[in-house]
């Protein structure tokens, strides 16, 4: 009895040297990092006039009277911007949605070993050692610096994921009606919608919903400071937006040189081709 023929597997794609692939693991790459990274320094909170040298401006907005004052976290927020927009643009609303629930399920894990590092009793001489840099319990320090209160990893992981879902979904409405023309306004415009989305549902829920309906050591905020703290870091990403715009424009030369001209449309051909299906 002869043995049945085995058919030759179909050829596969070495993903070190196929430039698509590559690029995705270099997109990828950068947007968990960034937004891991993100996370982890989001809990310090800076004045953008100290940090410029001004003087405070004291604003009256919604009857709440404040200065400029955002989470470290906006720092990265430029390379939010370019990255969903290149990954929208060449893998589409499927390689955005796999990136997103994946980073999501990181920053988790993130958390979950950082929560069993608090844990850990520190060791006495890290403790000399800290005392000596002017650090009195550095114990508490860690904890400060990375055990952010449940409501906002909450808050920041629900606003993360329906953000970069707006962002998606809009960019491909626009990218359909217009074709290839007007990548500022796809680019842009998914931006500001998305991003109107997220200033306001982290704050929602880490600072109003959350408090609310569980309590804990902080009053929730009221929904004029909710509305002054939104509005205002909302107005820098708007302006950094409008300020990237070139850039997206220079990301997406240098992507179709890499890629060839052939390569880079039939690759945003299939993108637009999975939105319609």
């Amino acid at each position: 009895m002869s043995k049945p023929t085995v058919q030759d597997p179909s050829p596969q794609i070495n993903v070190i040297t196929h430039r698509p692939s590559r690029l995705f693991i270099l997109l990828a790459g950068f947007f968990v990092a960034n937004a891991l990274v993100a996370e982890l320094i989001g809990v310090k909170i800076f004045a953008l006039e100290d940090t410029l040298g001004m003087a405070s401006w004291n604003f009256n907005l919604f009857g709440e009277i404040g200065a400029l004052q955002f989470s470290a976290g906006v720092l990265l927020w430029p390379i939010v911007f370019i990255m969903t927009d290149l990954l929208n643009e060449y893998y589409g609303r499927r390689g955005v949605k796999v990136l997103s629930f994946l980073t999501a399920g990181l920053i988790i894990y993130a958390f979950a070993m950082i929560y069993a590092a608090i844990q850990l009793a520190p060791a006495d001489w890290w403790v000399t050692q800290s005392e000596r840099l002017g650090v009195p319990d550095s114990q508490a320090a860690f904890l400060v610096t990375f055990g952010q209160g449940l409501f906002i990893i909450v808050g920041s992981l629900t606003a993360f994921l329906v953000a970069q879902l707006t962002d998606v979904f809009v960019f491909q409405r626009i990218k359909r009606s217009t074709g290839e023309k007007k990548l500022w306004l796809r680019a842009t415009g998914s931006t500001l919608v998305s991003q109107l989305v997220d200033s306001f549902v982290v704050l929602f829920v880490a600072f109003k919903l959350g408090p609310e309906l569980f309590g804990g050591l902080n009053e929730p905020w009221p929904w004029s400071r909710i509305l002054a703290v939104a509005t205002v870091q909302y107005i820098f990403k708007f302006t950094v937006a409008i300020v990237m715009t070139p850039v997206i424009y220079w990301a997406h030369d240098l992507i179709d040189r890499y890629l060839g001209e052939e390569t880079a449309d039939a690759m945003k051909a299939a993108a637009a081709d999975n939105e319609k299906k």
